[in-house]
């Protein structure tokens, strides 16, 4: 027996060898040695001993086989990642296991064998994987990857296994999707996807994770792309994974985003390359998945991906119909109507952006389209969707031809667009009957409704680009559109729409505003119905078809409110919001100025200033908004006007606030010159209040308005003004500001982009590095324990990426300032100097200086300044710190070499007669060394959070305000808002200016350093503030909780009393109301007469 059994190990030992040398050398020869592999298995296996009587078999010569087989993965298990020889002989262990088993399973057919015996290819499979299982611990990162690589193979094709050895695998699996090394995750994330299908949920433990929950977790949170790619492609696609896959469209890698839509969405629209359809088929897929897909495809910042998700859109215009694909009267015009189907037409842009995409990339479509006149006969919404983009279209590539092909004739389009407006019309009277006779309309009829109102507004659209040339087809469509904005039962929605029209058709600005204003006297007309309406005029022109509404006659005016019954005081204020609507609509599409239209004045005073007068919410925001429209074209009404649009800002309900603050906005940006102009310290005035409402503001869209804004104010160089970046930069990195997502889009946008546009912008922000690095790094360790904020490192890296010159946008005329960083390093080692720094934030100033550009060619003196300073920080202010240590010397080394040729002569005494370096010299020699050697450590303490703790309010009192703006903070937040205690905003630093008043526990965190020479602004008086009780922190906060007065435009003809504009004492039944207090009172009423006499005043 023993010979028998060498002779086999022998013959083992000379053919398994040169079977893998010929498999790693070629995949083209694996199929002929698995089979002379499966062969010498087969033969080695017929090999047994008898033991222990007879009564058992060993198995010798299988595991004579095994081992030379183990032998073989050994070796390939020590070969690198990437080596393709390595590859083949992966690929050979998983083919000739998938092959084993499939022979194993065909014998078992063929005896009939239902039995769960062990065979040859099950042990030998789970030797092998035992054998795999050891190899993933190993402390050698090849060995690790191999040996997974080496299961991922073969995982797929194990057979019948025994359920100890799955748990084993299963849990290895576990452990090595979490390796340290990305090529060792990527191959256990594809073995575990092939593994999941067989897992069932009930074997699992109590709170253990599946292994497709597991998948999951890394598809979304690995940060590896590599790692969630191989998740990506792997993962079994369900209903349960598909919402996470296409998440994957949002990823940050481009080609993940790219394989979303070119591997999943495209290959998987079919199962199996059947006609069933597959989970991602449009047709299975809900809306909101179907427009999530689409926009984020066809909004992606990179090419590959739009071209990718234009793939798609081809792919499902051709399944879209579904069943009806085989019809040979179907036409491309049906596949298009029939995908746009299964989209949102009403409520989102994703339809249109599909339907560009598809003209765009499909000419067999796009050239195939035509619109007869039986189309708009039979218009459905996505028949007038279709019809409105494609004009769209044309008109953006310019083909005239397809154009004049597809518009209809004017007249025909206005008596379709009638017909389609009475039958709405008497579908709305229908329901009105049912509505008093059943209730409420059911769901199906009021998306009927909706429905005939989006063709009608699609045909509207459609009429703004038709050739009007045709006299009697404009009259025509001009008396339609004229009597359709005259209906109060004009939905609000087609209001915009007929104004887009009315303007085409009128011969200027002038005739729209005369057309519109006629219309709001009419609606306003309460005369007597009967007594109002006469016959319409037969003119012999415009009798193409009844017309909507009957022609009034000339209005006689609304009655007095004091007059009117309940019942038509409500109809009344309903009329007024159309006439408002109309005004809003007519004023966005006016360019020229107030003065050049006359016909203003008179809706001005009789409709908008009453309204801005109300104490309705609905009614004073759409008079104010129009108030607004009309300063952006009346300067002199602007700057009469600004005065109150700034006092509705202090205690406006959110809605209104926000409007407001969009109109004051807008007028800083058309009235430049006369209210950020250089002249007067009106600009100052209006910055300081903005950024004081930023810092008390509670409201998250609040805050982010006002941040766009003066974002924009800065971007476009009409605020330079250091305090707003100051408020900008607290505002971003205050750890309140967390949440607000939008908040923080803006400024990580806009930062970049203000200081890579010009290098004055980065020469400002390099000023203020400083001033901000003293003031925030304090902030970043007193947040609470529920907040997160940018560590202080993070912060300094910031400001040295925003002011790198390399990557500074090159304007004509404004050279790129390259010295930039050398200045910064000057002031990092000035600020080094400083006692009162503490250690911490001194070691992310050294770490900084190595970080640092350092240009070819650099003034003298500046560079001599440089490297004198860092002489003196070495001698006079050593650190200790090892890290901090190395960065000054390595950062002095890099100086003294770049610059050898310019410190080569220089001598300190001689650059001491330098003049203009006299104020160097002074500072370094009030430097006194300290005894030990060691900077002064603070002790870091946690001061209690008061409403005066604030990030914004540190930097924007460095400038303190004067009298009138500081009493006017005392309206912005009213303390009885009803809502108990208030969530304080970016209150993580202690105040400059409230030491007085601070309670006995408060622990002043560490002041900050003045610069010499840098800190100019003249310092203004100290503002007093009378406070009964000092101790009394309720005093306290509500003096901090005040809002400024709205800054007073320097050409008003009197301030406002003081008195006035204070609210501080409101009584408390005016805390549940949805109106501000400007003017309910009757006192406010005479000042409220005096604005809107003032503005009337201004037009005279």
């Amino acid at each position: 027996m023993p010979g028998r059994i060498s002779s086999v190990e022998e013959i083992l030992s000379a053919s398994v060898p040169k079977i893998f040398e010929q498999a790693q050398n070629s995949t083209a020869n694996h199929q002929k040695n698995i089979v002379a592999l499966h062969k010498l298995h087969l033969d080695a296996a017929s090999f047994t001993e008898s033991i222990h009587n007879g009564r058992s078999i060993k198995l010798t010569g299988e595991r004579v086989f095994e081992e030379k087989f183990k032998d073989i993965l050994c070796r390939a298990a020590a070969v690198k990642k990437g080596t393709s020889q390595g590859d083949r002989v992966v690929k050979f262990v998983g083919a000739y296991t998938k092959y084993i088993n499939e022979r194993a399973a065909e014998i078992k057919k063929e005896d009939d064998d239902d039995d769960d015996d062990e065979t040859t290819a099950s042990r030998f499979v789970e030797k092998v994987l035992a054998f795999l299982l050891n190899g993933f611990e190993a402390k050698d990162k090849v060995a690790r990857y191999r040996c997974v690589h080496f299961l991922a193979e073969m995982v797929a094709h194990l057979g019948e296994i025994s359920e100890k050895l799955y748990t084993e695998l299963r849990t290895a699996l576990f452990e090595r999707v979490h390796d340290k090394e990305t090529f060792v995750r990527v191959q256990a994330v594809i073995a575990l996807s092939k593994l999941c299908g067989s897992e069932d949920s009930s074997d699992v433990e109590e709170g253990e994770p599946t292994a497709l929950e597991v998948l999951l977790e890394i598809l979304s949170c690995d940060p590896a792309a590599d790692v969630r790619r191989a998740a990506l492609l792997n993962i079994p696609l369900s209903s349960a994974t598909l919402d996470a896959v296409l998440a994957r469209t949002r990823d940050t890698d481009t080609i993940m985003r790219k394989l979303v839509y070119s591997a999943i969405l495209i290959q998987h629209c079919f199962v199996s390359d059947s006609s069933v359809m597959g989970l991602v088929h449009p047709r299975v897929l809900t809306i909101s998945q179907r427009e999530f897909i689409i926009r984020n495809g066809l909004g992606d910042r990179e090419p590959a991906v739009r071209q990718a998700a234009a793939t798609l859109l081809s792919k499902w215009v051709d399944v879209a119909c579904g069943d009806v694909k085989n019809d040979e009267n179907k036409s491309v015009k049906d596949d298009v109507l029939a995908l746009l189907s299964l989209f949102d037409l009403t409520e989102s842009t994703v339809a249109e952006d599909t339907l560009l995409s598809i003209l765009d990339r499909r000419r067999d479509i796009s050239d195939h389209i035509e619109f007869k006149d039986a189309y708009w006969a039979n218009l459905t919404p996505e028949r007038a969707f279709l019809a409105r983009v494609f004009v769209e279209h044309c008109i953006a590539i310019k083909d005239a031809e397809k154009l004049d092909a597809s518009l209809p004739v004017v007249t025909a389009l206005a008596y379709h667009i009638q017909s389609a407006y009475n039958a709405y019309q008497e579908d709305l009277e229908v329901a009105e009957q049912d509505r008093v006779i059943r209730g409420e309309p059911t769901e199906e009829e009021e998306e009927a409704r909706i429905d005939k109102e989006f063709v009608i507004g699609e045909m509207l659209k459609v009429a703004v680009n038709l050739d009007y040339a045709d006299e009697i087809g404009r009259r025509k469509m001009f008396q339609l559109v004229r009597d359709m904005i005259s209906q109060e039962a004009l939905p609000e929605s087609l209001v915009s729409k007929c104004l887009d029209v009315l303007r085409m058709l009128s011969p200027n600005e002038r005739d729209l505003i005369r057309v519109v204003v006629e219309v709001v006297h009419e609606l306003r007309d309460v005369s007597d119905e009967e007594e109002a309406l006469t016959e319409p005029a037969d003119d012999g022109e415009t009798n193409f078809g009844e017309t909507p509404m009957p022609t009034r006659v000339a209005p006689k005016g609304p009655k007095p409110s004091e007059d009117m019954s309940p019942e038509e005081r409500a109809r009344m204020d309903a009329i007024d919001l159309r006439c408002l609507s109309l005004c809003i609509g007519m004023l966005e599409r006016v360019n020229g100025t107030f003065e050049e239209n006359s016909t203003l004045e008179g809706i001005l005073g009789e409709l908008i200033i009453p309204a801005v007068k109300r104490k309705e919410l609905v009614l004073r925001e759409k008079g104010l908004i129009c108030l607004g429209l009309c300063c952006l074209i009346a300067r002199r009404m602007a700057l009469n006007s600004f005065q109150l649009f700034l006092g509705q800002i202090q205690t406006a309900p959110e809605v209104l606030k926000i409007r407001v603050l969009q109109i004051v906005f807008d007028i800083l940006m058309v009235h430049e010159n006369d209210f950020l102009g250089k002249e007067g310290g009106g600009s100052d005035r209006i910055v300081e209040f903005l950024l004081l409402v930023l810092n008390n503001e509670e409201s998250d869209k609040v805050q982010a308005l006002l941040c766009i804004g003066l974002a924009k104010l800065v971007l476009a160089g009409m605020i330079c003004n250091d305090q707003v970046l100051k408020g900008l930069v607290a505002a971003y990195l205050a750890p309140d500001t967390i949440d607000n997502q939008e908040v923080r889009q803006c400024l990580s946008y806009f930062f970049p982009v203000y200081c890579y546009s010009s290098a004055v912008n980065q020469r400002r922000m390099q000023h203020l590095f400083i001033e901000l690095f003293e003031t925030l790094a304090p902030a970043t360790r007193d947040v609470d324990e529920n907040q997160e904020m940018v560590s202080s490192a993070q912060i300094a890296a910031m400001f040295v990426d925003w002011t790198d010159p390399q990557k500074a946008i090159e304007v004509q005329d404004q050279p790129t300032d390259e010295t930039i960083h050398i200045d910064l390093a000057s002031d990092i080692a000035r600020a080094l100097f400083d006692d009162k720094m503490i250690k911490e934030d001194k070691k992310v100033l050294y770490q900084v200086l190595g970080r640092l550009y350092l240009p070819d060619k650099v003034d003298d003196d500046k560079i001599r300044t440089l490297k004198l300073l860092l002489h003196n920080l070495n001698s006079r202010r050593p650190i200790r710190d090892t890290a901090a240590k190395n960065a000054l010397a390595k950062f002095d080394a890099a100086i003294s070499k770049r610059y050898a040729e310019q410190l080569e002569s220089f001598n300190e005494e001689d650059y001491r007669q330098l003049e203009y370096l006299k104020d160097l010299f002074e500072f370094l020699d009030d430097i006194i060394p300290l005894d030990d050697g060691e900077e002064i450590d603070v002790p870091r303490t946690r001061a209690r959070k008061r409403r005066s703790e604030s990030i914004a309010t540190d930097i924007t009192d460095s400038i303190a305000p004067d009298e009138s703006v500081a009493s006017a903070a005392s309206s912005s937040n009213p303390k009885s808002k009803g809502r108990g205690k208030q969530t304080k905003r970016r209150r993580v630093s202690g105040s400059d200016d409230s030491d007085d008043n601070l309670s006995d526990d408060h622990v002043t965190p560490a002041p900050t350093r003045t610069l010499p020479k840098r800190a100019a602004s003249v310092k203004k008086p100290q503002v007093v503030h009378v406070i009964e009780d000092d101790d009394d922190d309720d005093d306290d906060d509500e003096e901090e909780n005040k809002a400024p007065p709205p800054p007073t435009s320097q050409n008003r003809r009197r301030p406002r009393p003081a008195s006035k504009t204070t609210n501080v004492t409101q009584p408390a039944s005016a805390e549940n109301n949805t109106f501000d207090s400007i003017m309910d009172s009757e006192e406010d009423e005479d000042e409220e007469d005096e604005v809107a006499n003032d503005i009337l005043a201004s037009e005279e």
